[in-house]
Protein backbone atom coordinates (compact mmCIF):
# COMPACT_ATOMS: atom_id res chain seq x y z
CA UNK A 1 0.00 0.00 0.00
CA UNK A 2 2.91 2.32 0.67
CA UNK A 3 3.81 2.44 -3.06
CA UNK A 4 0.23 3.37 -3.98
CA UNK A 5 0.23 6.18 -1.40
CA UNK A 6 3.51 7.49 -2.82
CA UNK A 7 2.17 7.47 -6.40
CA UNK A 8 -0.99 9.23 -5.28
CA UNK A 9 1.06 11.85 -3.43
CA UNK A 10 3.22 12.48 -6.52
CA UNK A 11 0.13 12.78 -8.72
CA UNK A 12 -1.35 15.29 -6.27
CA UNK A 13 1.84 17.37 -6.37
CA UNK A 14 1.84 17.30 -10.20
CA UNK A 15 -1.78 18.47 -10.12
CA UNK A 16 -0.92 21.37 -7.81
CA UNK A 17 2.00 22.34 -10.09
CA UNK A 18 -0.27 22.17 -13.15
CA UNK A 19 -2.82 24.41 -11.42
CA UNK A 20 -0.10 26.95 -10.65
CA UNK A 21 1.00 26.96 -14.29
CA UNK A 22 -2.61 27.40 -15.42
CA UNK A 23 -3.14 30.21 -12.92
CA UNK A 24 -0.06 32.10 -14.14
CA UNK A 25 -1.11 31.60 -17.78
CA UNK A 26 -4.63 32.86 -17.15
CA UNK A 27 -3.46 35.88 -15.14
CA UNK A 28 -1.13 36.73 -18.05
CA UNK A 29 -4.22 36.64 -20.30
CA UNK A 30 -6.04 39.15 -18.08
CA UNK A 31 -8.07 36.84 -15.83
CA UNK A 32 -8.23 37.33 -12.08
CA UNK A 33 -8.62 34.48 -9.61
CA UNK A 34 -11.84 34.24 -7.62
CA UNK A 35 -11.17 30.80 -6.12
CA UNK A 36 -8.71 27.94 -6.23
CA UNK A 37 -9.75 24.36 -5.55
CA UNK A 38 -13.30 25.39 -4.77
CA UNK A 39 -15.09 22.46 -3.16
CA UNK A 40 -18.85 22.42 -3.55
CA UNK A 41 -21.20 19.71 -2.34
CA UNK A 42 -21.23 18.06 -5.76
CA UNK A 43 -17.64 18.51 -6.89
CA UNK A 44 -14.45 20.53 -7.09
CA UNK A 45 -13.49 23.32 -9.46
CA UNK A 46 -9.74 23.70 -9.88
CA UNK A 47 -9.84 27.44 -10.65
CA UNK A 48 -12.57 30.04 -10.88
CA UNK A 49 -11.36 33.05 -12.85
CA UNK A 50 -12.92 36.36 -13.89
CA UNK A 51 -12.23 38.74 -16.76
CA UNK A 52 -14.68 41.56 -17.27
CA UNK A 53 -18.18 40.10 -17.31
CA UNK A 54 -16.99 36.52 -17.85
CA UNK A 55 -16.56 34.03 -15.02
CA UNK A 56 -14.85 30.77 -15.92
CA UNK A 57 -14.71 27.44 -14.13
CA UNK A 58 -11.35 26.00 -15.16
CA UNK A 59 -10.56 22.29 -15.10
CA UNK A 60 -6.81 21.66 -15.13
CA UNK A 61 -5.50 18.29 -16.32
CA UNK A 62 -1.85 17.21 -16.55
CA UNK A 63 -1.14 13.92 -18.30
CA UNK A 64 1.51 12.37 -20.54
CA UNK A 65 -0.32 13.60 -23.66
CA UNK A 66 -2.91 16.27 -24.42
CA UNK A 67 -5.25 13.60 -25.76
CA UNK A 68 -5.01 11.62 -22.53
CA UNK A 69 -5.70 14.79 -20.55
CA UNK A 70 -8.72 15.68 -22.69
CA UNK A 71 -10.21 12.19 -22.31
CA UNK A 72 -10.41 12.63 -18.54
CA UNK A 73 -13.00 15.40 -18.91
CA UNK A 74 -16.16 13.34 -19.13
CA UNK A 75 -19.79 14.47 -19.33
CA UNK A 76 -20.20 13.41 -15.69
CA UNK A 77 -17.22 15.59 -14.71
CA UNK A 78 -18.70 18.56 -16.58
CA UNK A 79 -22.03 18.03 -14.79
CA UNK A 80 -20.29 18.05 -11.39
CA UNK A 81 -18.39 21.24 -12.32
CA UNK A 82 -21.66 22.88 -13.40
CA UNK A 83 -23.36 21.97 -10.12
CA UNK A 84 -20.37 23.23 -8.12
CA UNK A 85 -20.38 26.48 -10.13
CA UNK A 86 -24.07 26.98 -9.34
CA UNK A 87 -23.24 26.55 -5.65
CA UNK A 88 -20.39 29.06 -5.98
CA UNK A 89 -22.69 31.55 -7.74
CA UNK A 90 -25.32 31.18 -5.03
CA UNK A 91 -22.83 31.44 -2.17
CA UNK A 92 -21.28 34.60 -3.63
CA UNK A 93 -24.60 36.02 -4.86
CA UNK A 94 -23.36 36.34 -8.44
CA UNK A 95 -26.02 37.56 -10.83
CA UNK A 96 -27.05 36.49 -14.30
CA UNK A 97 -25.40 39.63 -15.72
CA UNK A 98 -22.17 37.59 -15.98
CA UNK A 99 -21.38 35.12 -18.72
CA UNK A 100 -20.45 31.75 -17.21
CA UNK A 101 -18.44 29.08 -18.96
CA UNK A 102 -16.23 26.09 -18.32
CA UNK A 103 -12.76 25.91 -19.87
CA UNK A 104 -9.96 23.37 -19.61
CA UNK A 105 -6.22 23.85 -19.41
CA UNK A 106 -4.47 20.70 -20.60
CA UNK A 107 -0.81 20.18 -19.80
CA UNK A 108 1.37 17.44 -21.26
Amino acid sequence: MRGEDHRRSLANLRGIDAERIALILLIAKGYWPMAQRYLGHSGEIDLIMKRGRVIVAVEVKARKSLEEAALTITPAKLRRIGLAMNQFRSKHRLSDEYVYRCDAVLIA
